[in-house]
């Protein structure tokens, strides 16, 4: 007896080894989620305090610079937003699949120890209903009866530690079944927000571009608003050359060359289409430059990846009221690229870039009345025309 109740106990013991080997690592928590929930929360204290800065404006026409800057900041904020629901349901997906392993492999491992139980019922049925007290008053000697006693004992723990086991195992499985539904619940409420929220960018858009196109309906506040543009754009231009000169000497002393072979670049989009040319031109929507320094690149939506034309280091990544979210590429003494109008910018000032590293997404920010890419080279210091040395384009009819 004492023999058959050690090998019941290994086997319990050997149960609970292996399942505990079973259960699978857990790559996502709602923990994880809960930290994106709270990273939306902040998004929507930012937005609406956003909000209340568009809305104190919303009568002051000649405000309209300012207005269309918050409404970047606002379409940059939503954009965020989708971005952290997005995640809440990639996140949602992989802990609902965990989920489902989990119950399984907790339901096999119930029913492995219903039939350890079962094995232990049929046992003892087997042998009879057998007293415990019966056993212990056929002791033969005081060490005989203490010897009965601890095999009683062990016998009681064991079949209670199959029950207890069997209990637990029922308690997870209900719990799997609850967070299981919890998840699918909230990741289908992740979803509906998303739709919602992608409208609600849409809209920000459409007004965003709209209030550019306006000004020209005013030719006081366009004159006023190409004024602080070009001024912007001046001072704009002057930065890019110091920074650009900063970076050659400090290449220098560390006896690196600052010069770099003229020429070489790639498009930085994948689309070839010029919607306007470099130079002169008819101002687009009443207020852009009519004296173009570089090309814009049409045909391009809100999605498209901008490629570094050519290697070197970002001497510029931010915004301004003229080019909205822009980057600046120093590829040497003299030579720069600039990308600008970008709905989201993915290099920081000072970050070494590759030919063809992304740069960042292509959109309307700025001085822009839809989304366009709008592209500048620089060598000694000067813009040229871009299509000098990009071919097989198309020019906008």
């Amino acid at each position: 007896m004492k023999r058959a109740v050690y090998l019941l106990l290994a086997l319990v013991l050997a149960l609970t080894l292996t399942t505990a080997e079973m259960a699978p690592a857990l790559a996502v928590t709602q923990a994880d989620i809960d930290a994106l929930k709270g990273d939306a929360s902040d998004l929507t204290s930012q937005k609406k305090a956003l909000k209340k800065k568009l809305d104190e404006l919303a009568d002051d026409k000649s405000q309209a610079m300012a207005r269309k800057q918050l409404l970047d900041q606002q379409i940059s904020n939503t954009s965020a937003q989708i971005q952290n629901v997005e995640a809440q349901i990639a996140s949602y997906a992989d802990l609902i699949a965990q989920t489902e392993a989990e119950l399984l492999d907790a339901q096999q491992r119930e029913q492995a120890q219903y039939e350890l139980f079962c094995a232990r019922v049929r046992a003892m049925e087997e042998r009879g209903a057998v007293s415990y007290w019966s056993v212990l008053f056929k002791a033969e000697s005081f060490t005989d009866l203490l010897g009965r006693l601890d095999i009683i004992n062990e016998i009681m723990d064991s079949d209670q530690a199959v029950i207890d086991k069997l209990q637990a195992l029922q308690v997870e499985i209900e719990n799997k079944k609850t967070t299981l539904e919890t998840s699918k619940t909230e990741s289908e409420a992740a979803k509906a927000d998303l739709v919602s929220k992608k409208s609600e960018l849409d809209s920000q858009r459409k007004e965003a571009n709209a209030l550019i196109q306006s000004l020209a309906a005013n030719e006081n506040e366009t004159e006023a608003a190409i004024d602080g543009l070009e001024e912007e754009e001046a001072a704009i231009q002057a930065e890019i050359q110091r920074l650009s000169r900063k970076l050659a000497q400090e290449q220098a002393a560390q006896g690196q060359s600052s010069n770099a072979a003229l020429g070489g670049y790639i498009w930085p989009v994948s689309s070839h289409y010029i919607t306007s040319t470099f130079g002169g031109r008819a101002s687009p929507g009443g207020i852009g430059s009519t004296n173009h320094k570089g090309i814009d690149i049409g045909r391009v939506g809100y999605t498209s990846e901008i490629h570094a034309a050519k290697a070197g280091t970002v001497i510029v990544s931010q915004y301004s009221s003229s080019y909205g979210n822009y980057v600046v590429v120093s590829h040497g003494s003299g030579n720069t690229t600039l990308y600008a109008h970008m709905s989201s910018r993915k290099v920081t000032a000072g970050q070494y870039v590759n030919q063809g590293d992304v740069l960042g997404i292509t959109g309307s920010t700025g001085n822009s009345t839809g989304p366009h890419l709008h592209f500048e080279i620089s060598e000694n210091g000067s813009r040229i025309n871009p299509l000098n040395y990009l071919t097989g384009y198309t020019l906008a009819g």
